[in-house]
């Protein structure tokens, strides 16, 4: 495996949309990422582990449910990020997704392969992220050098500012 491909889980019951997203995130962002799709919960949690980067899950699945799905998902890796796929516009619903642990909430519908494009593109360029993958350090170093760095522009800009 490429270190560098964000590993990418899409659970969703019906195999024609998943395919299908997979099929439009795989030509958005080619060699970036690695899809795997699942048509059930239980399948997909038997793959999850610390490489799992992002899962979009379906909340109406059958079997465990999405909410319990997301929870265990959560659970195995806190680190992945989660995107629930909702048949409709449910403001509890999305409220109880993100106390679970889901990033966001996008509805099925017209545009939905696009916002979960955007959502995908949000999560593969965090700078974070682009320091863990380019220089192979822990996620705890990255954060302290976006720190540390970010401490620097303060810090620069001041003395700027305070000197003209």
């Amino acid at each position: 495996m490429n270190k560098k491909e964000l590993n990418i889980s899409i659970v969703e019951e019906d195999e024609a949309t998943g395919v299908k997203l997979r099929d439009y995130l795989t030509k958005r962002f080619g060699d970036c990422i690695r899809v795997s799709t699942f048509q059930d919960d239980e399948s997909c949690l038997e793959k999850v582990d610390s490489n799992t980067h992002v899962v979009i899950l379906n909340h109406s699945l059958e079997g465990t449910r999405g909410m319990e799905a997301l929870k265990s998902i959560k659970e195995m890796n806190a680190n992945t990020e989660i995107i629930m796929l909702s048949d409709k516009e449910d403001i509890a619903l999305a409220i109880e997704s993100f106390q679970a642990g889901a990033n966001t909430t996008v509805v099925k519908g017209t545009g939905s392969r696009r916002k979960v494009s955007v959502h995908v593109k949000r999560i593969l360029m965090a700078p974070i992220r682009i320091i863990v993958i380019e220089l192979g350090l822990s996620q705890r170093i990255a954060m302290f050098l976006m720190s540390f760095v970010t401490v620097g522009i303060v810090v620069l800009f001041a003395m700027y500012i305070i000197n003209h």
